[in-house]
């Protein structure tokens, strides 16, 4: 049973190594994001899942202990999943390793944390699916969503400027906001892929796993920071 959920956004940007002199820049982001995970161990769970979006390599399960770094961005900054464990031979994909990072600077030890990386094209009704299926199994769920919005917001953005971004993040907030599964459930695979927003499949696992949970949103950050479409909402 769902408990409790938090969405974040992913960038290695929210890590202040890699960030460096442009940390401070999202101070407001990265303090909004360590109070979705307080909300997380307020509603007392009894397992974790960490859901974010990776490529085919990084799909599937990360048992808690298993690491990652942000050594692609030049940082020699490590992470692990969850606060002990087997480390085991894979690597966590970058969201992740950011899910990580946040978990380790609010200690988090509130409960066993078991990692899902899940592909950004994998179809709404697999990540539907894969959320009911967590929600399903024995005790008290949490689940943190990583992904971000679209990375068309501006002309500077990663993937250039595109007029439907804004439209687009403006729908997504809402539903992340007031927890509405259905919402989440519609959004076009298809769209959110040429608006490059990573977010679309861990937000839809999420709304699998809230089918029938009655819980209630707050969106409390919502802004497009270099071009992208960065989100933080608590349910519970």
């Amino acid at each position: 049973m769902l408990v409790a959920a938090a969405v974040c956004p992913c960038p290695p940007l929210l890590v202040p190594e890699v960030a460096a002199g442009a940390a401070p820049e999202l101070d407001a982001l990265r303090a909004a994001c360590l109070d979705a995970v307080g909300v997380l161990a307020a509603a007392r769970p009894e397992r974790l899942l960490v859901v974010g979006p990776t490529g085919p390599e990084g799909s599937g399960r990360h048992p808690q202990g298993a690491t990652g770094s942000f050594r692609g961005f030049g940082v020699d900054t490590g992470v692990r999943l969850g606060p002990d464990g087997a480390a085991g031979e894979r690597t966590l994909p970058q969201s992740l390793a950011v899910a990580a990072w946040l978990l380790q600077r609010t200690g988090w030890a509130d409960a066993p944390v078991e990692g899902l990386g899940v592909e950004e094209d994998l179809e709404p009704a697999a990540c539907l699916a894969a959320g009911r299926e967590a929600a399903a199994a024995p005790g008290r769920l949490a689940l943190l969503a990583m992904g971000d919005g679209s990375a068309c917001r501006t002309l500077k953005a990663p993937g250039y400027l595109d007029e439907r971004a804004a439209g687009f993040d403006a729908d997504a907030a809402r539903a992340l906001g007031a927890a509405d599964t259905a919402a989440l459930a519609g959004v076009d695979p298809a769209t959110a892929r040429e608006l490059k927003a990573a977010g679309r499949a861990p937000w839809q696992v999420l709304a699998g796993a809230a089918e029938g949970a009655d819980l209630a949103g707050e969106l409390l950050f919502d802004d497009a920071p270099y071009g992208v479409g960065y989100f933080v909402a608590t349910w519970s």
